[in-house]
């Protein structure tokens, strides 16, 4: 298998993530017993044992260990939070980012929009986002905290609103900006119903495994920096773009795969 990389220094967890200008990381991730459905072995370096989650009206259903990897990055991580796109849709593309990330920001203001324009309302890929809450600090596990919350929002059929809303109200990195008062209030602003419900939920730690499966998984196949993005396809090799590319880099490696 050749990989194709330009960096492949180590980012901090609390990093910040890979600047525009440094060359694009496209690369294979996925071994071909992955890719096939074959479980590999728990002492892989791609492929870990880690939890896998599937929901069904909320409600959390344990996936086998031979689960394969890409059906793990593929699926939800709760029934109430689908893809964006049709489901005829043969390419998926998968963020792992954090809330409070400066890069995963710059994602959602200048690339996504187009992203969502010309290939997921056109159906030819499913947008997909999970968790990977790198800047956390130990005091109050801010993006942890506000990834928690989407899926309370997402309780209420709001998860996409909550998610975008989320980005629009980002005040930096560890700025303080995430807090149970302001995750109420965008609650507010996206028509969560039930106030009273979503504060429960957060406070409960409902979503907290789901949360830590992802962060598990982003580990598990290698990911160090948000945002990255994993793009699959049935029967060709993987790909992964690590940061806040610009728009060309995700067209290209989109039209590479929808050929």
């Amino acid at each position: 298998m050749i990989f194709h990389m330009s960096n492949n220094k180590r980012l901090r967890n609390r990093g910040t993530q890979i600047n525009k200008k440094k060359s694009l990381v496209i690369f294979a991730i996925v071994l071909l017993a992955a890719i096939i459905g074959i479980a590999m072995t728990s002492s892989s370096s791609f492929l870990k044992s880690t939890s896998s989650t599937n929901f069904s009206h909320n409600q959390q259903e344990q996936k086998p260990a031979s689960y394969p990897i890409t059906q793990k990055l593929s699926d939800p991580s709760i029934y109430t939070a689908p893809p964006l796109g049709s489901s005829a849709a043969k390419v998926t593309l998968i963020e792992f980012g954090d809330y409070q990330c400066t890069y995963c920001h710059r994602f959602h203001i200048d690339i996504k929009g187009s992203i969502l324009k010309n290939f997921v309302n056109t159906g030819k890929i499913k947008f997909l986002f999970k968790d990977f809450p790198i800047n956390d600090l130990p005091a109050d596990r801010a993006s942890t905290l506000a990834a928690e919350a989407s899926y309370c929002a997402a309780d209420q059929g709001k998860y996409w609103q909550y998610h975008d809303e989320l980005y629009n109200n980002w005040k930096g990195e560890n700025t303080g900006w995430v807090t149970k008062n302001s995750l109420e209030q965008f609650a507010n602003n996206t028509g969560v119903k039930n106030i009273n419900q979503f504060s429960l939920c957060i406070e409960s730690g409902k979503y907290a495994g789901v949360v830590a499966d992802n962060f598990k998984l982003a580990e598990s196949i290698g990911l160090n920096a948000t945002p990255s993005f994993v793009l699959l396809r049935n029967g060709k090799q993987p790909l992964e773009i690590v940061g806040a590319q610009p728009y060309s880099v995700f067209e290209n490696a989109i039209n590479q795969l929808n050929l």
